[in-house]
């Protein structure tokens, strides 16, 4: 990308003397490496879900339990679908010159991954608590959860991008 002065430097004023290219390989390998970190425990979860099928006491379960259950193993499977969506894609359009596009892709289809893993991680929690202490500790629990992923996930990023405005971006 060329600056409005012409030269091939990146135009964002971040502290960073990188070019375009430089900055599209560093935001790519930033978004691997949260991958790999959602990929880890999206196949733990996944695992967890998968083994409890042929536990003895899986015949003792509601129909409105074994409904959610199947629910959350579908949510998942789409769970680790999303997350490997970006690695499909960097396969697809490899040396084609796409990483900037690649790299916005990426970005998107990640932040639809940590979305379902936020409800993946909800739903998991709430099918527990229902099979070992019933409902009510279950609605708790996901009250309890919601708040801190909206917390820890939504309003503290917010508020830092909010203080942070106009300093860059990376």
């Amino acid at each position: 990308m060329l600056t409005p002065t012409g030269d091939s430097r990146d135009d964002l004023q971040d502290g960073r003397p990188e070019s375009a290219a430089q900055r599209a390989d560093r935001n790519w390998s930033d978004v691997l490496q949260e991958l790999r970190v959602l990929q880890t425990g999206t196949q733990i979860l996944t695992g967890f879900l998968l083994a409890l099928a042929f536990q003895p006491a899986f015949a003792d379960l509601t129909a409105p339990q074994r409904a959610g259950y199947l629910v959350l193993v579908g949510l998942s499977a789409l769970t680790a679908i999303l997350a490997l969506a970006p690695v499909a894609l960097h396969r697809a359009v490899f040396h084609r010159g796409v990483k900037p596009s690649a790299v916005r892709y990426g970005h998107r289809v990640l932040i639809a991954a940590i979305a379902a893993l936020a409800v993946l991680l909800t739903g998991v929690v709430a099918f527990v608590f229902d099979v070992v202490v019933g409902t009510e500790a279950a609605v708790l629990a996901v009250v309890v959860l919601v708040v801190v992923i909206l917390v820890l996930w939504v309003v503290g990023p917010a508020f830092l991008r909010r203080a942070h405005d106009g300093e860059g971006r990376g």
